[in-house]
């Protein structure tokens, strides 16, 4: 009855399942893991301890910043140069800007330092001054932002003395010297008290943020699509498995082959032998064997 599984048609729609299954199989698979590595790291995160209470270390042990050294006290010497404020920024449920003032350090590097926030407008704002001369600061470290972190303006136009990341392949081609691919946020306020500490914020991929949970539908799609191949095919063989068994049983006449001259109303006509001639011959009524009424002329 199942013959037919072997005939070419077939063979594609076969190989066409052995291939899909599996595939979806091992791509839900890979979502689900990345899932749980996800949860496992914010596990570890809330099991470690703040990365803020450990003791400071020098900038340069403690690059390149990872899930480990992010959000480590970082200390660096040197003296502020160019300062320049990042707008749209939050804090507290208001909206205000960040103070980044460039810390020029004796590697000739900058290191991107975070001075405070404040609320309001960036435009025409006034910011305290930074500190003059050589200064040592301890601020927590971060990794340089991307598109996708929190409150970045990658759409560009701000005015001159703004930038819409922190990040070092932006602030490199606003000025002359070399930039860490890092910078620190100062974990209390300055003296004077007109700035807002900026706290650190947990590294990419650390938490169960909306990428996590994109992780877990992606794995339940996968999954739901290979059912659904493996669904079609027992449907598609169970219909041809009947199609065939009617078939087999009288219930539904076979398909006429090629050359078979048996059309939709039954078998063609075939040529007249010499007795149905004359049998037609004789039932026609205009034949001259016929008279008027019809009857047969004897």
């Amino acid at each position: 009855m199942y013959r037919f599984l072997l005939t070419p048609r077939w063979w594609g729609i076969n190989l066409f399942v052995v291939l899909a299954i599996p595939f979806c199989v091992f791509m839900g698979t890979w979502q689900l893991g990345r899932f749980e590595d996800r949860v496992q790291s914010h596990e570890q995160a809330e099991k470690a301890p703040d990365p803020s209470t450990r003791a400071a270390k020098p900038l340069d042990e403690l690059l390149p910043v990872d899930k480990v050294t992010s959000g480590r006290p970082a200390t660096a010497t040197g003296t502020y140069a160019d300062q320049f404020l990042v707008p749209g920024r939050t804090l507290d449920d208001r909206q205000g800007f960040y103070v980044l003032n460039l810390l020029r350090t004796d590697s000739g590097k900058a290191l991107p330092v975070v001075r405070g926030w404040l609320p309001g407008s960036a435009t025409d704002a006034r910011v305290p001054a930074a500190p003059k001369g050589e200064v040592t600061v301890v601020g927590d470290l971060q990794a340089s932002e991307n598109t996708r972190s929190d409150g970045v303006n990658a759409r560009g136009g701000l005015p001159s003395g703004q930038v819409g990341m922190i990040s070092a392949a932006t602030l490199v081609n606003l000025v002359p010297y070399d930039v860490y691919d890092a910078w620190v946020t100062l974990p209390e306020a300055e003296a004077g008290g007109a700035m807002k500490p900026v706290p650190a914020a947990a590294p990419e991929g650390s938490g169960l943020d909306l990428k996590a949970f994109q992780n877990l539908g992606y794995t339940g799609e996968w999954f739901v699509f290979a059912a659904f191949v493996l669904f079609m095919w027992f449907r598609l063989v169970r219909r041809e498995a009947e199609a065939e068994r009617d078939i087999a049983l009288g219930l539904v006449p076979e398909e006429p082959g090629p050359g078979s001259q048996d059309g939709p109303e039954g078998p063609a006509n075939t040529p007249e032998g010499p007795e149905d001639a004359a049998k037609g011959a004789s039932e026609d009524p205009s034949s001259p064997d016929y008279d008027v009424a019809s009857t047969p002329v004897r």
